[in-house]
């Protein structure tokens, strides 16, 4: 029999493509990868192996996650569309890495994922697979006619679980789709598929409303070195964690706590269609705020600009699907040139859904106090800004010579 790795969550969907796959003839290794969702994943071993699947493999990459994916894209102020903190975007990547090893290893010719053909994942995922080993065979079920013919939808989806036994989770309660790892949890489809529609507070799992967030502010410092956080201090009770996982986590703790980091958006697809999201990204909001603080002291400014540019790109390279990609190399390899002097620490206090940087400091700082300062000279000469305005009023003056003869 043809071997088939699976990325397999235990939901509806990949429980009967698992399923599907064995009734035609393949043999099935089910794949779950542990990046900080919360799950039984025990419970999903045992009923992987129920379905048929020959063998599963749950594999801890948490701390990997959080390493070499997420403290890189977050040094490089990664924003799609200026709002969105990509929490999904950037999972896809290492769970495919793994997924394409376990094919590897098993002598597998296929893998298979249960996204869709409208969706992102699905271009995320098999771009990964194909730029990681070329010769591998995509079995993507919602893209093959015989699948879709067989499921038109849901009703079909359960139909087929009770028909051939396959547990089902009830979700009567949450009439939405919903994707959770350590960087975020996303809500879409179903009854917010509705731009219009306001998201009960039902819908939110990670973060504190505002309304019963704490009344009392909680003050952090944030320390940065080559703009990768490598500690934070609780300066309200003197908690200090200093390990990448375990500090990622924390602020997660601490930004739920203080209800950071919802958004709720219209979003574009890669594949040309307009979606709507609701996000929660506690921790990766606080992180993106302080990183920001700290390149502001410690960064000139026109690599700022130029970064600025990069990130913008560098967003839609990950939402695209594109980490495995010569730009996305590229890329990167500038971004970790623009942060080999982003080190210090920063001061944010946590309040209300915000997360405020109120205090900053470097060694690398290229900020002077006495050269911006109002009340004394500082070695600025003041004078030298009369023909430095001169200058640049040279075009505007030209401009508006041409303007007045019209």
């Amino acid at each position: 029999m043809e071997k088939v790795v699976l990325a397999y969550s235990g939901g509806l969907d990949t429980s009967v493509i698992l399923k599907w796959l064995v009734n035609k003839g393949y043999e099935v290794i089910a794949y779950i990868a542990d990046i900080g969702q919360d799950e039984d994943y025990e419970a999903a071993k045992a009923k992987a192996l129920k379905i048929g699947a020959s063998k599963v493999y749950i594999e801890d990459l948490k701390e990997a996650f959080v390493t070499d994916y997420i403290f890189p894209a977050f040094k490089a102020n990664v924003l799609y569309e200026g709002r969105y903190l990509l929490g999904t975007s950037i999972a896809r990547p290492i769970i495919a890495k793994k997924q394409i090893e376990i094919a590897e290893k098993e002598g597998a010719a296929y893998v298979s994922h249960g996204a869709t053909g409208k969706g992102n994942d699905q271009v995320r995922f098999e771009l990964s697979y194909y730029a990681l080993n070329p010769k591998i065979k995509v079995f993507a079920p919602w893209k093959i006619k015989e699948f879709l013919e067989e499921f038109k939808g849901r009703t079909d989806l359960l139909n087929y679980a009770e028909k051939h036994g396959i547990p089902v989770t009830a979700t009567a309660d949450k009439p939405y789709s919903e994707d959770e790892n350590l960087l975020h949890i996303s809500h879409e489809a179903g009854i917010l598929e509705d731009p219009a529609h306001e998201a009960e507070e039902s819908v939110y799992s990670h973060t504190k409303s505002i309304e019963d967030a704490p009344d009392t502010p909680t003050k952090i410092k944030i320390s940065f070195k080559d703009g990768i956080p490598v500690k934070v201090e609780n300066l309200n009770d003197g908690t200090i964690k200093d390990q990448p996982l375990e500090l990622f986590m924390y602020l997660n703790e601490l930004g739920s706590e203080h209800g950071i980091g919802r958004l709720d958006m219209v979003e574009n697809r890669f594949v040309g269609i307009k979606s709507r999201g609701v996000y929660e990204t506690p921790g990766g909001t606080i992180l993106h705020h302080a990183h920001l603080d700290i390149e502001g002291i410690a960064m000139d400014r026109e690599v700022m600009r130029l970064r600025d540019t990069l990130s913008a790109k560098l967003s839609e390279i990950i939402y695209n699907g594109f980490w495995f990609s010569p730009e996305m190399d590229f890329l990167m390899a500038a971004i970790d040139k623009s942060q080999e002097a982003i080190d210090g620490d920063v001061w944010v206090k946590l309040f209300k859904g915000t997360a405020y940087p109120y205090a900053r400091t470097s060694h690398a700082s290229l900020y002077d106090q006495d050269l911006s300062s109002m009340d004394i000279e500082g070695g600025f000469d003041q004078e030298d800004s009369d023909g430095f305005i001169k200058v640049q009023a040279i075009r505007l003056k030209a401009h508006s010579a041409i303007m007045s003869k019209r």
